[in-house]
Order: structure tokens, then C-alpha cells, then sequence
């Protein structure tokens, strides 16, 4: 397998699938897909840098993703359906797809939080976001982000 050099990957800040209702959650989120150096396409690996009061995402679930996250480096939050627990340097977790565990991971310290997130990528996806007025679709490369009545943004 060819090395992947890192720094030669772009690093996105921020959430510009996210409307601007819900952009502060993951405005000091710095996300490089490692995945996309090696060109693979059944599967996404993503080094994930936050932010003090930075989150991974909205808290949602995924129909058709499995979702996987590794803490490389620093403390912060897991918030799921059954409530909070703390993940440090080699703490994991896991969320089955299609199981609705509303999950995020936020970063409550003073200090930078580094982890890998691990997701399939499946052809078409339905992201559900509980306590939010926010709904993901993807067909294909068709991507649609919606109300929950299904109305777009």
C-alpha cells in the first residue's frame, strides 16, 4: 500500500453541508480525509482535529453508515442517546447503522482533540438528526438537506 502523505491533503474547516442555523456546532472542526489520499471508495477515514467547544458533527444517526471513531490525542464528550461519557487517547466507540442512537462527539476541554473517524460510504444515506429540525438524503450524488417534513433549507 503507497504511503499517503498527509500534508499534501486538503483539511476542511467547518460543515458546509450544515445550514447556517447550525454551522457554529462545527466551526472549529478541522476534518482531513486520510481515505481520499489512497483513493478508496467503500469506506472513509477522516483525522479529525477539534477545537475547544468544537463538535464532530450534529448530533444524528446514520440509516445505512456505520460510523467508528478512535481518540487519538486530548478529552472530550460523547453525547448519545443514553447520555455522556468521557473518551481519552485510545478510547473507541461504535454506532451500527440503522440503529437510532443520536451521537456527537464535542470537546468540552482547553486543549485540541484528535481522532480518527471510520465510516462506509453506502451509494444512498439517511441521516436523522433528534432534537433538530434537520434531515440528510443522499442518492447517488444527488444530496439533499431538508427539514424533517422534508421541506429543503
Amino acid at each position: 500500500m503507497p504511503k499517503i502523505d498527509v500534508s499534501k491533503l486538503e483539511t476542511r474547516k467547518g460543515s458546509a453541508m450544515y445550514p447556517a442555523a447550525f454551522q457554529h456546532i462545527c466551526a472549529g472542526r478541522h476534518k482531513t480525509p486520510l481515505s481520499n489520499g489512497a483513493g478508496l471508495t467503500q469506506f472513509g477515514v477522516n483525522m479529525t482535529r477539534l477545537e475547544p467547544g468544537a463538535s464532530t458533527s450534529v448530533r444524528h444517526w446514520h440509516e445505512n453508515e456505520d460510523e467508528f471513531v478512535f481518540i487519538l490525542m486530548g478529552e472530550c464528550v460523547l453525547i448519545e442517546n443514553a447520555g455522556e461519557t468521557i473518551l481519552g487517547p485510545g478510547d473507541c466507540a461504535g454506532f451500527k447503522a440503522g440503529v437510532a442512537n443520536g451521537h456527537a462527539i464535542i470537546n468540552r476541554s482547553q486543549s485540541d482533540v484528535v481522532l480518527l473517524e471510520v465510516g462506509t460510504r453506502a451509494p444512498s444515506e439517511r441521516a436523522h438528526y433528534p432534537g433538530y429540525d434537520l434531515k440528510f438524503e443522499r442518492d447517488g450524488t444527488a444530496v439533499r438537506v431538508l427539514h424533517r417534513d422534508g421541506t429543503p433549507y
